[in-house]
């Protein structure tokens, strides 16, 4: 079982950026697809940007397209999304996933981190 954990979410004004990781544990990290996921107040659970074991392969939900880069670092079992151009309706709490295959669907993965909270000031 993959233990995961993320940081560098913060409070920032919109239009600003902010460079979210996840730090895994397992040797067989490297196996796995990657996803990032945010749920906001009061709302379900959404898919925002996922990346295949080799990190050839990336896929992005259509909100976040051109304003959010997925990537991963398989030496160092991190993976991380940067985003850019932030708008308050971007306010979340991010969660890092890891599954079997790149995938947008909650239930595709099976492990999760904790969170890290992204605050949008309009």
């Amino acid at each position: 079982q993959v233990q995961l954990v993320e940081s560098g979410g913060g409070l920032v004004q919109a239009g600003g950026s902010l460079r979210l990781s996840c730090a895994a544990s397992g040797r067989a990290y490297s196996s796995y697809a990657m996803g990032w996921f945010r749920q906001a107040p009061g709302k379900e659970r959404e898919f925002v940007a996922s990346i295949s074991s080799s990190g050839g392969s990336t896929y992005y939900a259509n909100s976040v397209k051109g304003r959010f880069t997925i990537s991963r670092d398989n030496a160092k079992n991190t993976v991380h999304l940067q985003v850019n151009s932030l708008k308050p309706e971007d306010t979340a709490v991010y969660y890092c996933a890891a599954g079997a295959r790149l995938s947008s669907a909650l239930n595709g993965y099976h492990a999760w981190g904790q969170g890290t909270q992204v605050t949008v000031s309009s």
